[in-house]
């Protein structure tokens, strides 16, 4: 269910999208108001859930880790234990960034990031072991052209 929101509070959650360490008298100063109203809507959308927690970007690179893969997964399994070994397994893998359930021939895709195809290779090694996988395609991007946290306003 979506939360009504007017220009304001799309304002607010603009300039937290690009920079959510700024103060809120900087936020009230560029979108034209004043502290105390910009902070009670924030609080108010961190209420209904539209703000969740909040974080830090780090670039992958500059840690070393310059392997992104998008990996396809196929499975013959579509038990309730089965999901539950398989979404635990992901959950419990750091290099694993983000997990889709897909509709249509791919039941999951999966976005990995890590040093190296080696480090990749050790990342799967250790999935198949822990879960029983039908297919496993491997992608490796070549050059992330557009990547951003900024939802649509």
């Amino acid at each position: 269910m979506s939360v009504r929101l007017d220009e304001m509070d799309r304002k607010i959650l603009g300039e937290l999208q690009e920079d959510a360490s700024q103060s809120l008298d900087e936020i009230a100063r560029k979108i034209g108001s004043s502290k105390t109203p910009v902070w009670n809507r924030i609080r108010k959308m961190k209420e209904a859930g539209v703000i969740g927690r909040q974080t830090v970007l780090l670039d992958a690179d500059a840690l070393g880790l310059e392997a992104c893969f998008f990996v396809l997964i196929r499975t013959s399994e579509h038990e309730a234990d089965w999901q539950k070994k398989f979404l635990r397994t992901l959950r419990n893998r750091p290099e694993v960034l983000e997990a889709h359930r897909l509709a249509g021939d791919i039941d999951y895709i999966l976005k990995v990031r890590v040093q190296n195809a080696r480090a990749y290779d050790t990342f799967y090694q250790a999935l198949i072991s822990e879960v029983k996988i039908y297919n496993v395609t491997a992608l490796l991007s070549m050059e992330e052209i557009k990547s951003t946290t900024l939802l649509p306003l």
